[in-house]
C-alpha cells in the first residue's frame, strides 16, 4: 500500500503542476517574474513550519494580509490549497510510511476528506469577496482556538490511553463523517490538522495515528479541490510557482535537519495564534467596510 501512495501523491503533484502552468498561461501570469523570490520565501517559512506541525494556512494568509499580496481576496481559498498541494505531498512522502494505521481506516477517512473538499471548493468558487473574508476569519479564529488548546496540552490529554490504531463500527462511520466536514472546511481555510487530531483522539486511537491520516487527507485533498479553483480562476499566480519551489525546500528541511526545537516552536505556535486573531480581525474589518460600501 506504501508504493501505491506514494506514485498516487506523485501523479497528483504532476498533473497539479501540469494544471497551474496551463491556467498561468491563460492568465497570461509569467513563471518566473520579479515575485518569484518573495513567493519562495512564503513557501518556504510556511511550509516549514507545516512540516513542525505548526500549519501553514494561518501564517500564509497572515503575510498575504500584511503583505497586501493578494489584489482580489476571493482568490485567497484557492490560492492556500494550490501553493501548499505539492509541498504538503512532500510532506506525506516523509510521514506517512513512518506510522502503521489499519488500511480500512486510513483510506476511507482519507477519502472522506477528499470529498469534503471537492464539494467544499465548488461552494467556495460561488461566493463574493465579502463572504470570503468572513470565513476566513472565522477560520482563523477556530484555528487559534484550536491551537492553543494543543499548546495547553488539552488536546493531547484526549489520546493519552489510547491504544487502538484502526476504527470499525459506528466509530469509523463518525470518523468518516468528521473528516468529510473537515474536508469542506479545509477548502474554506480552516486547517484539517489540529480538528483531526481531536476527533481520532475521541474516537480512541493511538496519538501517532493521527499523522499519517491528517497528512494523506491533506496531501490528497488539495490538489483534487485545487481542480474547482483552477477551473474557475480563484487562484492567485503571482509568485506561485515560488511559492511551491520554496515550499519543497522548506519541507525537506524541516524533515530532515530539524530536530529538536521544542521552546522555540511553544513560543512560535504562541505568536502564531497572536498573529492569526490579528488576521481574523482585519479580515473581518475589510469585510465590514465592504458591506458599508455595498
Amino acid at each position: 500500500m506504501v508504493i501505491a501512495i506514494v506514485v498516487l501523491l506523485m501523479l497528483l503533484s504532476i498533473g497539479l503542476f501540469g494544471l497551474l502552468l496551463a491556467g498561468a498561461r491563460r492568465q497570461a501570469a509569467p513563471f518566473f517574474d520579479h515575485s518569484f523570490g518573495f513567493g519562495m520565501v512564503i513557501g518556504a517559512v510556511t511550509d516549514f513550519l507545516d512540516t513542525l506541525g505548526i500549519g501553514s494556512f494561518v501564517v500564509s494568509t497572515a503575510i498575504f494580509q500584511a503583505s497586501h499580496y493578494l489584489k482580489d481576496e476571493r482568490k485567497l481559498p484557492g490560492t492556500l490549497n494550490t501553493m501548499h498541494a505539492i509541498p504538503t505531498a512532500f510532506e506525506a512522502f516523509f510521514f506517512v510510511t513512518a506510522v502503521a494505521v489499519e488500511p480500512v481506516t486510513l483510506i476511507s477517512l482519507v477519502l472522506a476528506a477528499t470529498l469534503g473538499a471537492l464539494l467544499g471548493s465548488e461552494v467556495m468558487t460561488k461566493l463574493n469577496q465579502r463572504w470570503i473574508q468572513l470565513i476566513m476569519a472565522g477560520a482563523l479564529v477556530i484555528t487559534a482556538l484550536l491551537m492553543a488548546a494543543k499548546l495547553l496540552g488539552w488536546i493531547s490529554l484526549l489520546g493519552v490511553a489510547n491504544q487502538a490504531t484502526g476504527l470499525s463500527g459506528w466509530k469509523l462511520l463518525v470518523g468518516i463523517g468528521g473528516n468529510f466536514i473537515l474536508g469542506l472546511l479545509m477548502s474554506a481555510g480552516v486547517g484539517l490538522y489540529a480538528p483531526c487530531m481531536v476527533m481520532v483522539y475521541f474516537l480512541g486511537l493511538t496519538p501517532i495515528a493521527a499523522f499519517p491520516i491528517m497528512m494523506l487527507s491533506c496531501a490528497l485533498l488539495m490538489p483534487i479541490s485545487a481542480v474547482n479553483f483552477i477551473r474557475h480562476d480563484r487562484v492567485d499566480y503571482r509568485g506561485l510557482f515560488g511559492i511551491i519551489l520554496g515550499g519543497i525546500i522548506g519541507v525537506v528541511v524541516a524533515a530532515t535537519l530539524v530536530k529538536s526545537l521544542s521552546l522555540t516552536l511553544t513560543a512560535l505556535s504562541w505568536l502564531i495564534v497572536l498573529v492569526s486573531c490579528w488576521t481574523a480581525f482585519s479580515l473581518w474589518r475589510a469585510a465590514q467596510r465592504r458591506k458599508n460600501v455595498l
